[in-house]
């Protein structure tokens, strides 16, 4: 086998120096393997960290498990793993590519589960194409004696999660259910942090509209908001149903303590649910208010252009009727009959210019 030919090879180099395993860019187990790992009663057994040979040792011994985590794996790669494990064929397809909805699906005495993973793209100042939101996604496979975690996308490292779980031996003894379940309270933890820092981003835009300065270009800035929050919704919302399968409909591997477990987790999801719904509802209700003011702005800017439009036609109406050429005009002969046209079209349009600023209109 390819794979495992290449990790004993990696780990004869592995000897030499010391390797961060956890480190989501260097991976000395193979070109996708980040770290493989055997947990027994809670504790890390360190070994040489062979795949073949953990899982060996953990079925011979009848206890603990072994945790392989992958980043982006080929179909070539994990055809390898999947035959080891003796996964399901479907799970071979399920593992490299990415699915468009979280999900859970049992495969005879194991569970396969998707999660979507959301993370914050941080920016110096908000545009009309600035990303808020990157996605990827986490797939685990959950057996008696394993658990098999692959990541697709540039984040959600789960270096941390695992120094967690380790620093917490009475947890993780409880077995590859308990990691299980770390991973979905790990992803919902970022869907509210990722939720908070866009409301951030929602109070920008929310200022903006309603400062004396707003721009109409605010518009744009909203709809990125908004559709960057349709893709949070996207990640977020469809994870309900397997949570709650998860919570509450007998598993293989989730036992009745670690399904009370995952009700904990799917409250949280609720409050992130809620808070991405009422974030909609306010950049509906901001958008509705930036286009109240533009048709507000454009009504006084043609109130502008009707009333120099009507103190322009006084001018021109008189200048009109002199223009005809007649010889029998008012005061066409008289000296002071030029001034005097000039000092009534002045005071005209004096007037109207006055009542139009009265009136609000200039």
């Amino acid at each position: 086998m390819p794979l495992i030919t290449s990790i004993r090879r990696a780990v004869r180099r592995s000897y030499r120096r010391a390797v961060d395993l956890s480190h989501p860019a260097r991976s000395p187990l193979g070109s996708s393997v980040v770290n493989c790992v055997v947990y027994r009663e809670g504790a890390r057994q360190y070994g040489d960290g062979d795949v073949e040979d953990a899982l060996r040792r953990v079925r011979k011994a009848g206890d603990g498990f072994v945790w392989i985590g992958l980043h982006e794996p080929e179909q070539e790669e994990f055809t390898d793993l999947a035959e080891l494990f003796g996964l399901h064929r479907l799970a071979i397809e399920d593992a490299v590519h990415e699915h468009p909805r979280p999900k859970v699906a049992r495969y005879d005495d194991m569970l396969f589960a998707v999660f979507k993973t959301v993370c914050y793209v941080a920016h110096a100042e908000l545009t009309a194409t600035s990303e808020v939101v990157d996605t990827g996604e986490l797939i685990a496979f959950v057996g008696a004696d394993f658990v098999i975690t692959i990541r697709h996308g540039g984040h959600g490292s789960l270096g941390p999660l695992r120094e967690a779980l380790e620093a917490d031996p009475e947890q993780l003894a409880k077995g590859p259910a308990a990691v299980l379940h770390a991973l979905a309270d790990h992803v919902v933890d970022e869907y509210l942090a990722v939720t908070d820092a866009v409301q951030g981003d929602i109070e920008v835009v929310e200022n903006a509209v309603f400062s004396e300065d707003s721009g109409r270009g605010d518009a744009g800035r909203i709809y990125q908001v908004k559709r960057e929050l349709l893709e949070l919704k996207r990640a977020v919302a469809p994870l309900d149903r397997p949570l709650h399968q998860l919570a509450t409909q007998p598993m293989p591997v989730i036992g009745p303590e670690i399904r009370a477990y995952f009700r904990d987790v799917a409250d949280h999801l609720t409050r992130a649910t809620e808070q991405l719904t009422a974030y909609d509802a306010l950049l509906d209700s901001i958008l509705q208010a930036h286009l109240a003011q533009v048709t507000v702005a454009q009504n006084e800017d043609m109130r502008k252009i009707t009333a120099w439009a009507a103190i322009v036609a006084i001018p021109t109406m008189v200048c009109g009727v002199y223009g005809m050429n007649f010889d029998h005009m008012p005061e066409l002969h008289w000296t002071y009959g030029y001034p005097l046209v000039l000092s009534v079209i002045a005071a005209a349009c004096f007037v109207i210019h006055r009542g139009f600023r009265r009136n609000g209109w200039l």
